[in-house]
C-alpha cells in the first residue's frame, strides 16, 4: 500500500496566479502544499511525493491532465491518490472522460475558493475508508467490505474509486429505498443541492459498468434519483 502523506496537496495549474490562490487557499485550511506549472512536473512530483490529493488543471503544457489522470490510475503507487479535476471547459465530455480515468471531481474556472477547499476536505474524507458499523455488506453476488474498503462480485474484486465506493456503500446500505440526486450529493459527497446534480448521473453510470452484469441491481427512478434493488 502507497504511503500517502495526509495533509499534503499536489497543485498541477500552470496559471502563476490560479495557483497561487489555490495553493494559498489551502494553506489556510491547514494543508501543505506542493506546486507544478506543467504537465511532466506534476507527474513526476505525484509520483516522488505521494500526495494526498492532486489539484490538477486539465490545459497543462507538456503532458494533458487526461493524460496525467490515467498515467497515475494506472500505477500502483499512485492509484489511490484523489485527483480533483480544474478546468476551463464546461463542455460535458472533459468532465465525463475524466470521470472515467478514475477522477474524483471536477470545478470550472473561475472558481470559489472556498468551495475548492470544501471539496478537497470532502474527498479525502471519502478518501480515509473509515470502517463503520457494519463492515461487511452484501447485496446479490455483490460483497462489500468497509474495513478493507474492497469490493467483488462474484468473488472477483474491484477496482473503485473513493466515490465510487462510498456510492456503492450508500446505495447498498438504504436497498429498496429511493435516493434523489440531491440526498446523495450530501451524503457521498458533502455538497448541497446547488452543484450540478449530473455529477451523480456520471458516477453511477461508470458504478454500473464496473459492477457488469450486478450492475442492473443498481435502478434508476425517473426524475428522481436511484435505488438498489432489495435482493437476498
Amino acid at each position: 500500500m502507497s504511503k500517502i502523506t495526509s495533509k499534503k496537496i499536489l497543485v498541477a495549474e500552470d496559471e502563476e496566479d490560479v495557483r497561487r490562490l489555490v495553493c494559498n487557499s489551502l494553506k489556510n485550511a491547514g494543508f501543505a502544499t506542493l506546486e507544478a506549472d506543467d504537465g511532466p512536473g506534476a507527474l513526476n512530483a505525484a509520483r516522488t511525493q505521494l500526495p494526498a490529493l492532486v489539484v490538477l488543471d486539465l490545459m497543462l503544457p507538456g503532458m494533458s491532465g487526461l493524460e496525467i489522470c490515467k498515467s497515475l490510475k494506472n500505477g500502483a503507487e499512485t492509484k489511490s491518490i484523489p485527483i480533483l479535476m480544474l478546468t476551463a471547459k464546461a463542455e460535458e465530455v472533459d468532465r465525463i472522460v475524466g470521470f472515467e480515468l478514475g477522477a474524483d471531481d471536477y470545478m470550472t474556472k473561475p472558481f470559489s475558493p472556498r468551495e475548492l477547499v470544501l471539496r478537497v476536505q470532502s474527498i479525502l474524507r471519502r478518501a480515509s475508508g473509515q470502517p463503520q458499523e457494519d463492515a461487511i455488506v452484501k447485496l446479490g453476488e455483490i460483497t462489500l467490505d468497509r474495513t478493507q474498503h474492497k469490493v467483488a462480485v462474484k468473488g472477483k474484486a474491484l477496482e473503485l474509486t473513493a466515490t465510487e465506493f462510498k456510492l456503492l456503500a450508500t446505495l447498498m446500505e438504504r436497498r429498496g429505498r429511493v435516493q434523489s440526486r440531491d440526498v446523495l450529493l450530501n451524503d457521498v459527497w458533502s455538497y448541497e443541492s446547488m452543484i450540478d446534480t449530473r455529477t451523480v448521473d456520471t458516477h453511477v453510470r461508470r458504478l454500473r459498468e464496473k459492477l457488469g452484469k450486478a450492475g442492473s441491481h443498481v435502478e434508476t427512478v425517473r426524475g428522481f434519483g436511484y435505488r438498489m434493488a432489495n435482493i437476498a
